[in-house]
């Protein structure tokens, strides 16, 4: 997870994209990663312990420290947001101040503040044990955090992209069919390999439950 989401976060700071060339890229990927990957694994454990019976091995202190987990990330991730805006300040660069500007109030300021909400704002209710402990409330925000994060990227690449330094070459994106096609595709993949691993291999690693297996201790004779 660190070696490949520095190195994706390098492939944009190493270019002169307004809006792409910074340094807080590396760490800000790498919290971002943590995020999204813990909330769709709790996704999918909620989903796979309900389908499976597996309530007394994924317990709901697992998913409870997850979602702790989910609180610091997602903090983490709204500090580089923040940071991003007064690092673009700071620079005195224009096209810097543009860019960020333009993020949150130009043309794709909806898919901004979608990323702020889902990403800064849902995960915060974990801060409350009733909310941390509802299945169905760390479900929907689970699912929240995923499309914010999803949203993170586009509005990294897109409106990065379609405001250049030369107005000539602005544009406004569009997804087409074979766009929406290999997103849709990409999670019906997710998702059959995950159907097909839980098929196929144990769903909990037994070396993990061992220790709270009852009768599966080892017995000490006096």
């Amino acid at each position: 997870m660190l070696s490949v989401h520095t190195i994706v976060s390098f492939d944009f700071a190493v270019s002169v994209i307004p809006g792409w060339h910074t340094t807080i890229f590396p760490p800000y990927f790498v919290a971002g990663a943590v995020f999204s990957g813990f909330a769709m694994v709790q996704n999918s454990l909620i989903v796979v312990r309900q389908l499976f019976n597996l309530k007394h091995l994924i317990t709901l202190e697992t998913l409870e420290k997850m979602n702790k987990v989910m609180i610091l990330t997602g903090s983490l991730v709204g500090y580089a947001y923040g940071m991003e805006f007064f690092i673009a300040w700071y620079s005195g660069s224009q096209f810097e101040m543009f860019v960020f500007i333009n993020r949150a109030l130009g043309p794709y300021a909806w898919a901004y503040w979608t990323m702020i909400t889902c990403n800064v704002i849902s995960p915060q209710l974990f801060w409350f044990k009733k909310i941390r402990r509802s299945i169905p409330a760390m479900f929907v925000i689970g699912i929240l955090v995923n499309v914010g994060m999803w949203f993170e990227r586009f509005v990294i690449i897109v409106t990065s992209l379609s405001r250049d330094y030369l107005p000539s070459s602005w544009g406004h994106y569009t997804p087409t069919l074979v766009d929406v096609g290999i997103l849709v595709g990409s999670l019906g993949l997710f998702f059959s390999l995950i159907l097909i691993f839980v098929r196929v291999l144990p769903v909990i690693s037994l070396a993990e439950i061992k220790s709270v297996i009852p009768g599966a201790q080892p017995h000490h004779h006096e």
